[in-house]
């Protein structure tokens, strides 16, 4: 076996490992400043996690690895809604904030569905081919600025609470840990993408199945320890703030940047994979909904895992 396929799992240990540093780094800082948690768990710690699909993304997209950039998000924010709060949920009920449900939830909602409307030229204009061009990164952008805007205003007109900075490490060793996780996820993601290139070729699949499950899985896994840690320590404005940020940070950054590095072509079968994405988030709002009390239940995290492990296996078998 090429040794290209050892890249694969040591580079998802470099880019897990370089966003735990940098969101320990970052949390430090913001508990420094006393900014609420459910405002880390939207930003920081939300962008911290996705640092890994980022990393990814810049990566394949510079070498033209389109399966796998586009691939990985929409993969990774199914992942997020249906097995990381599936997990979490059954692990704990989760309880979800008002403001979360009826405005970062349904713009995470938004994310997908600007996206499904971008990648289909061809349906909506007739265009001979399915791009993510540069004008439609810059489209993501702008969504993006108006986010961290909405952010900015909810951490200065908002009584949210405030935890107490319970982080034991130096101010040195917060700049070394920032440091080191930005290297590991540069170095960490180019493997990701050299290993998962070779598995696809390899196993004769198409890049964008091994975007969509073995990459987005494991480009999620900070996503997954963070929610889960989150839950078990009672801290439900992470737990949820961190998936639904990193939704809407996958989308209208990361890909952005995706495409604005170089256009991005797109398989009509993408757009599957998005009304899946469109059709998860729909079902997060459902769910909460119908608790009255804004509460992701036990039954319907196993409902997400359901989903979650069906739709992954029969993308598998019908690559």
């Amino acid at each position: 076996m090429d040794l290209s396929y050892l890249l694969l799992p040591v580079g998802f240990l470099a880019v897990v490992k370089g966003a735990d540093w940098l969101i320990e780094g970052s949390l430090f800082i913001a508990r420094k400043l006393r900014i609420p948690d459910l405002i880390i768990g939207l930003t920081i710690v939300s962008m911290g996690t996705s640092l890994p699909e980022f990393a990814v993304n810049t990566i394949a997209s510079y070498r033209g690895n389109n399966g796998i950039a586009l691939g990985n998000i929409i993969g990774s924010n199914i992942c997020n809604i249906l097995l990381i709060l599936g997990v979490s949920s059954i692990i704990r009920p989760l309880k979800v904030q008002k403001n979360t449900v009826f405005k970062e939830i349904p713009f995470s909602l938004l994310a997908a569905m600007v996206v499904f409307i971008l990648v289909n030229d061809v349906i909506l204009d007739h265009s001979r081919e399915m791009v993510l061009s540069r004008s439609d990164g810059l489209i993501l952008f702008t969504f993006f600025a108006v986010f961290i805007s909405y952010i900015i205003s909810l951490g200065k007109t908002s009584n949210l609470e405030v935890a107490e900075n319970n982080t034991n490490i130096s101010l040195l060793k917060a700049l070394f840990y920032l440091i080191s996780g930005i290297l590991l996820l540069y170095f960490g993601g180019g493997w990701v993408v050299t290993g998962a290139t070779s598995i696809a070729r390899f196993a004769g699949l198409d890049e964008r199945v091994i975007g969509l499950t073995i990459v987005a899985l494991g480009t999620s896994l900070p996503e997954l320890v963070t929610s889960v840690m989150a839950t078990l320590k009672g801290n439900d404005d992470i737990s949820i703030g961190n998936v639904v940020g990193s939704n809407i940070f996958n989308i209208f950054f990361v890909l952005s940047s995706s495409a604005l590095i170089r256009p991005i072509a797109v398989e009509s079968i993408v757009s599957r994979d998005i009304l899946v994405l469109i059709f998860a988030s729909i079902l997060l709002i459902y769910f909460l909904l119908l608790s009255k009390k804004n509460i992701l239940s036990r039954w319907a995290g196993i409902i997400f895992l359901v989903i979650y492990f069906g739709y992954m296996t029969f993308s598998i078998f019908n690559a």
